[in-house]
């Protein structure tokens, strides 16, 4: 279960994919517009409403584009997400009905631990950042920067607190129906929470709770899929090309963003592949090329660089791929993990939209491709990334439960 933009969906079309192969029946309970994600992957799918992407063209969504904060925007979005909570409860309960273990995202964590405490089943939580509050680093939704040890603790409480506030209207009602005595969920969860990430990207926080582990992490469902015959000819026409693209991210003005883009990269003398996104960026030129969907695990290795906004799937597929990235954070965790690519060596620096110039971003391709500490990093990072098992993990505790 779990709710968001297609980064918080994707890695479990993968995860899914591997329950099955283990002979367990999986149902992936998401919105609607995510479906096609699972085609082919023998994973049923159980819809939820409201469209995400509608709720940030619309004029509330479009409000988390005047905050410059990461607390500002975060408070725009727990207004935005409590309007709408109370309209997946019931979906997300018939789903869980039948069912014999919950695996439950971040994104829906109270909902899920609730259902499965009225329910009296075993429950996995499954977060894709590392959302306990821990003295090593500040909470990703603010940016992940440090305020101090005690500090960080404490704003990691009230980013808990925050997601409480998501949750408050529906769960009382949904006690209720359930039996349950008013009051908030089990917390800590009744199972163990593994986090879908890599710990060569972010190590094991020292003064975690123990049943709180990383697995490594969770490859979207690809199946059979190709690269579409456009894109194969443009990448057979030249010299590799720069991926540029915002995921689920939204801007301001997508005609501006497109027009730097396409100037930096030809300032730096390179061709361009520019994803749309929800961002709507498009380029022209016989050096540029705009596509829609495509698989980024196909895409990335025949690339000299990534340029995007530091999704956590996003960063993990340029991770897997072992090439450079230039980090364009947009809002929440996304500074967190542009912070962890240049830790990790694997890129120049990170350019939040907001202070993106054709300039610097020019700057950046150019030590990102020409600089080769930078691909050494990332093909001997990448390595190292595609050895581990996350998906193996979690299959191993699922066995256990069920």
């Amino acid at each position: 279960m779990t709710a968001g933009s297609r980064g918080d969906v994707a890695p479990f079309t993968g995860l899914g994919h591997a329950l099955v192969r283990a002979g367990h029946e999986v149902t992936l309970v998401t919105h609607g517009r995510f479906a096609p994600l699972v085609a082919g992957s023998g994973v049923a799918f159980h819809a939820l409403p409201v469209d995400p992407r509608a709720e940030l063209e619309s004029v509330r969504g479009r409000g988390l584009r005047r905050s410059t904060t990461g607390a500002g925007k975060l408070l725009r979005v727990v207004r935005i997400a409590r309007a709408r909570v109370g309209e997946l409860a019931d979906e997300v309960l018939a789903a869980a009905r039948g069912s014999e273990v919950l695996l439950v995202s971040a994104s829906v964590g109270p909902l899920g631990r609730t259902i499965a405490e009225g329910l009296g089943l075993p429950v996995i939580e499954l977060p894709l950042q590392p959302v306990a509050p821990t003295r090593e680093f500040g909470p990703p939704l603010l940016g992940g920067g440090s305020f101090g040890g005690p500090a960080n603790r404490l704003a990691g409480h009230g980013v808990e607190w925050a997601v409480d506030r998501v949750f408050a209207p529906a769960l009382p009602a949904l006690r209720s129906r359930l039996g349950l005595p008013p009051g908030r969920p089990r917390t800590p969860p009744a199972g163990p929470v593994l986090h879908g990430f890599s710990p060569l990207v972010v190590p094991r926080p020292r003064d975690w709770r123990p049943d709180l582990d990383i697995t490594g992490y969770w490859w979207p469902y690809d199946g059979e899929r190709r690269l579409p015959p456009h894109v194969r000819e443009f990448l057979d026409a030249g010299p590799a090309p720069v991926f540029v693209g915002l995921g689920s991210a939204t801007v301001p003005d997508p005609a501006g963003l497109s027009r730097l883009v396409v100037g930096a990269l030809r300032r730096a003398g390179l061709r361009g592949v520019i994803q749309r996104g929800w961002s709507g960026l498009e380029a022209d030129g016989d050096d540029m090329l705009t596509v829609g969907e495509v698989p980024h695990a196909l895409l990335f290795p025949e690339t000299a660089a990534v340029v995007h906004h530091c999704g956590a799937g996003t960063t993990a597929a340029g991770l897997r791929a072992g090439v450079p990235a230039v980090p364009v954070p947009v809002q929440f965790d996304e500074s967190f993990w542009a912070h962890r690519l240049l830790t990790l060596g694997v890129a120049p620096t990170a350019l939040p939209t907001r202070r993106l110039t054709a300039e610097n971003l020019a700057a950046a391709l150019t030590r990102a491709t020409g600089d080769p500490r930078f691909r050494a990093r990332a093909r001997e990072l990448g390595a190292r990334v595609r050895e581990e098992d996350g998906t193996g993990r979690v299959v191993e505790a699922v066995g256990r439960l069920a």
